[in-house]
């Protein structure tokens, strides 16, 4: 019986220590357990700095057409999408008041004939000779107001856009007769950031793409470039000169345009290296040293195929974290995948 009970707890402390011992070593596989990672070392390398941005087509010039005063409209000469010369009749207006200062300017002159010559012989003195002299040329001031608003002229060539009257009406102010736009050249404004403030000069080619021509490229160039920032926004306008002799792109088209600003040394890596922040547009990368692994944002430039641009965070030196990065946190000790 005694001997019985010795094979027992034998056998009890047996299966202990076995069991303490696996759950010892099963702990220290937890421990000495590290994530297993597999890397690639960043590279510096020349990038050519484009930059595309986006605009609508504006017209060189636009006029709206239309009296100083109400008049009706005795003959409108042409019809929208008509092209137009600079200094061609577009409107005849009534021509009744135009007629009756007419006269009235007549009248004057004789008048001031009258008082020039008795002022010859002393008839009249200087002061009279003098407001004479004023009431004509505001009598033709008057005249010549009434003609310009009577025979309305393009002060432009262009095209013929919008047409709001026909034959008969009365110009009422609420909006212009015609509206004449030039579009040989045509004019793109674009928004460029402060960093680019220095290398952006006046004659500059740049390359325009419209979407209603898919790929097709238009070749243009940097007609102005805005001398100030905008503190809020942190770019300047620039605007871009697109001769159009064809007349193909019209105002109000969709357009990209891209900038060529050369090329600059930059740190590159590959895109699987970089990792999106949950909860925010953040960008990092894990950069392995010594055995562990430590975060770093990154900012972003071009994509290249499988490559990115990096405009900072990273040196040119560094291996980043290319797979694996799932288990890693800042700090953590890391095995390199063979």
């Amino acid at each position: 019986m005694k001997k019985g009970i010795k094979l027992a707890v034998l056998t009890g402390v047996v299966l202990l220590a076995a069991c303490s011992g696996q759950k010892e070593k099963t702990d220290a596989g937890k421990v000495d357990e590290r994530p297993v990672v597999k890397i690639e070392k960043a590279r510096l390398q020349s990038v050519p700095q484009t930059q595309e941005y986006t605009a609508t087509v504006e017209a060189e010039a636009k006029n709206n057409i239309a009296p100083a005063m109400p008049v009706r409209i005795s003959r409108i000469f042409v019809e929208v999408g008509d092209r137009v010369s600079k200094g061609g009749k577009l409107v005849q207006m009534d021509a009744a008041n135009l007629r009756q200062l007419e006269l009235q300017l007549e009248n004057q002159r004789i008048e001031f004939r009258r008082i020039d010559e008795l002022y010859k012989v002393g008839g009249v003195s200087k002061s009279e000779w003098d407001a004479a002299k004023m009431a004509l040329e505001v009598r033709e001031t008057s005249y010549k107001n009434t003609q310009e608003n009577t025979a309305l002229l393009s002060p432009i060539s262009g095209v013929v856009t919008a047409r709001n009257y026909d034959d008969g009406d009365m110009y009422s102010g609420a909006a212009p007769i015609l509206t004449i736009e030039q579009m040989m050249p045509v004019r793109l404004m674009l928004n460029v950031p402060e960093t680019y403030f220095t290398r952006m000069r006046k004659g500059t080619p740049v390359d325009i793409r419209l979407d209603v021509y898919g790929d097709e490229v238009f070749g243009g160039q940097v007609n102005l470039v805005y001398p100030t920032v905008d503190a809020a926004t942190r770019t300047f306008p620039v605007e871009i000169r697109l001769e159009n002799r064809d007349m193909r792109v019209r105002p109000g088209m969709f357009a990209r345009v891209t900038v060529d600003f050369g090329a600059l040394d930059r740190v590159v890596i590959p895109d699987r290296a970089v990792v999106k922040q949950a909860g925010s547009g953040d960008r990092y990368v894990f950069v392995h040293k010594g055995g562990k692994v430590s975060y770093s944002k990154v900012e972003l430039g071009r994509r290249m195929g499988e490559y990115y641009e990096l405009i900072s965070g990273v040196d040119s030196d560094a291996e980043v974290v290319v797979a694996g990065q799932a288990r890693l946190l800042d700090g953590v000790e890391v095995e390199i995948e063979k």
